[in-house]
């Protein structure tokens, strides 16, 4: 009995052991794969950290960037770059398919790889500062944007080993870089047509990861691609600045239309929704809180529009207001996404129109008189029911009421009496037929 328990514990401690050694060999035999495809916002910035923080636990062989991106948020660039940096796994960032390109924020991310790939038919560079609109910002300001840009760059360049003196002249001069010049110049290290290609000839190389010397086993692993998981392609829709300028203006709107009307509901609610979620947007966006104001301001002037007679100047003032506002809402910086004018045009006439002719027509109905109710009464003919002497009844919209006459002659039923006043429960009325008979004494 005994002897039976020891080779059941036996055959139990050595399947363990053949599971804890699969387990083992498992771990360390793929390479993580994420997509950048769309601007570097706080959104990917984050799907690239975890996706990196990932490799480190699985102990993977590396992690596989692949990038097309016209550029992207400052702030969310960096925080890619840092993590790159500090990275115990290689990061390995491939510019492609054919036809993508690593502009702006996704240069200093190329850079900061431990390898960086390019496929054929891709660029890279153009990241001079941009600004407000794309145009030209401010001499002083654009120095001070310009040279810190510059020192970034080139600290990243140098810690890679790269062409720093190219990395700066693509920040300043904004010049860029098909992928074999790239090579030529130093920018990036090899040419890949795909991901397969890639992995057979970064296999073997030697690269200097923050935990120190590595070589790339990648040839025949396994590739685990990380995808965005719905949340965060929400998020990243999110902040893309025409998404957030759009939501703003709804919610404005909608929370307007609610306090104006209440017991609707439903505008307050879409409107709730939309300006919380353009709150989040501006977060994550780099927003310029004197064109926020001016915003804000311009609706105040909308709404200052219908109740003063201002002859049209504060209406001219609110949407001048909010043009500039609108143009100033966001921050542009080293190839950060920008808000369209042609967003922001049709939105600004939609709003315009909203407030100078929606809620005109709405307060204009407001001073009519009223049609219904006691006030409604007013005016209304109603038919002689009881001989008014000068105390009878009428009948009006379907009901008899008491009726007391201002007139000294006798009106008779059947005749027509027109309503002055309401007072409680009885009406004052005045004939309106002629040949009325005179009250009897």
């Amino acid at each position: 009995m005994r002897t039976r328990r020891l080779r059941m514990i036996s055959s139990r401690l050595l399947a363990i052991g053949i599971l804890s050694g699969c387990a083992s060999a498992a771990i360390g035999q793929t390479v993580i794969h994420v997509a950048i495809e769309d601007a570097i916002t706080p959104v990917t910035a984050r799907h690239l950290v975890e996706a990196i923080r990932r490799g480190e636990l699985e102990r993977a062989r590396a992690v596989l960037v692949q990038i097309d991106t016209p550029g992207g948020l400052d702030a969310s660039m960096r925080e890619a770059t840092k993590a790159i940096l500090a990275s115990t796994v290689p990061v390995v960032v491939w510019v492609g398919p054919p036809g993508a390109r690593a502009a702006s924020a996704g240069m200093f991310i190329t850079l900061a790889a431990h390898i960086a790939a390019m496929a054929p038919g891709t660029n890279i560079g153009a990241a001079h500062p941009v600004g407000i609109g794309g145009g030209q910002i401010d001499s002083t300001m654009a120095a001070k944007v310009v040279n810190d840009a510059v020192a970034y760059a080139r600290s990243i360049a140098t810690a890679r080993r790269r062409n720093a003196d190219w990395a700066e002249q693509a920040v300043r001069a904004s010049v860029s870089l098909e992928a074999q010049q790239a090579v030529r110049e130093g920018v990036c290290d090899l040419i890949a047509e795909d991901l397969s290609s890639l992995l057979r000839q970064i296999d073997g190389r030697v690269v200097q990861t923050s935990a120190g010397s590595d070589t790339l086993r990648t040839e025949g692993v396994r590739v685990l691609e990380i995808r965005m998981s719905f949340r965060e392609k929400v998020l990243a829709a999110l902040a893309n600045p025409n998404i957030a300028y759009l939501l703003f203006l709804a919610g404005i709107l909608g929370i307007f239309f609610e306090l104006s009307n209440p017991g609707v509901i439903l505008p307050g609610v879409i409107g709730g929704i939309s300006l919380i979620l353009a709150l989040f947007a501006f977060q994550a966006l780099s927003v310029n809180y004197a064109g926020l104001l001016l915003v804000l301001l311009a609706v105040i002037m909308f709404l200052a529009e219908i109740k003063v007679p201002s002859h049209g100047a504060l209406a001219i003032g609110g949407v001048i207001s909010m043009l500039l506002g609108s143009l100033m809402l966001f921050r542009g910086r080293i190839g950060e996404p920008r808000l369209s004018i042609f967003v922001i045009a049709p939105a600004l006439l939609i709003t315009a129109g909203f407030f100078i002719f929606a809620v005109g027509k709405a307060l204009q109905a407001q001073r009519r008189q009223p049609v219904t109710g006691r006030e409604g009464m007013l005016g209304e003919v109603a038919t002689v029911i009881e001989d008014l002497r000068p105390d009878g009844k009428v009948f009006v919209d379907g009901e008899a009421w008491l009726a007391s006459s201002s007139s000294s002659s006798l009106i008779r039923k059947g005749q027509k009496v027109r309503i002055v006043s309401v007072e409680g429960l009885r009406l004052r009325v005045t004939p309106v037929d002629e040949g009325l008979l005179p009250r009897e004494g």
